[in-house]
């Protein structure tokens, strides 16, 4: 079976590329020829998730996922959600958007977070969603340099290193990209 995820995220393609079984061929927006920024309009994470896969099937044809994630914060009221990558304004990079993380943080002793992601997959045109979070919470300083967004900055529930210190294979164990990742290769598994 050959699927498309539309990312142009090489980070995100290797990291669910290293999850699902060889049965299942993940091509990119590049091996399309789709060369278009995907314009994410909705005002949620899922909804974010369903445009991107739908405008692949119905511009492309091609059978496809699309996946949106966002760093939902409590004492922000959930933000940066669905606007995490670019929380530090337009041309944002990793770095900005975090030290303005920290810094909108300063005052506070609520430090909980999640990372949410929702995989649409649409598949002979029928929509399914499944949805991945890890709890945490967000420090005051970077730890690590794997991974990318905020990894170096949120500290999974329960574990002693940030998703930054963390390797993929340890963080695949945990994250929220994979839980949902996990949820979509059961179902293509019966599905097939």
């Amino acid at each position: 079976m050959k699927l498309v995820f539309a990312t142009n995220n090489l980070n995100k393609l290797q990291e669910v590329s290293s999850m699902i079984s060889n049965q299942i061929k993940i091509i990119s927006l590049k091996d399309i020829s789709c060369n278009e920024d995907i314009i994410e309009s909705e005002n949620t994470i899922k909804g974010n998730a369903i445009l991107k896969a739908n405008f692949i099937k119905n511009n492309y044809g091609y059978d496809c996922f699309a996946d949106d994630t966002g760093l939902e914060v409590d004492f922000l009221d959930g933000k940066p959600g669905v606007y995490s990558k670019r929380f530090a304004g337009k041309n944002s990079t990793d770095e900005l958007n975090m030290q303005k993380l920290i810094m909108c943080m300063e005052e506070s002793n609520n430090r909980s977070a999640r990372f949410k992601t929702v995989i649409a997959l649409n598949i002979n045109n029928e929509l399914t969603t499944f949805t991945g979070i890890c709890e945490g919470e967000i420090l005051t300083k970077k730890r690590g340099s794997n991974g990318f967004g905020y990894d170096p900055i949120f500290l999974p529930k329960g574990y002693t290193k940030t998703f930054g210190e963390m390797d993929m294979t340890d963080k695949n164990k945990i994250g929220h990209r994979s839980k949902a990742v996990k949820k979509l290769i059961d179902y293509l598994n019966n599905y097939c």
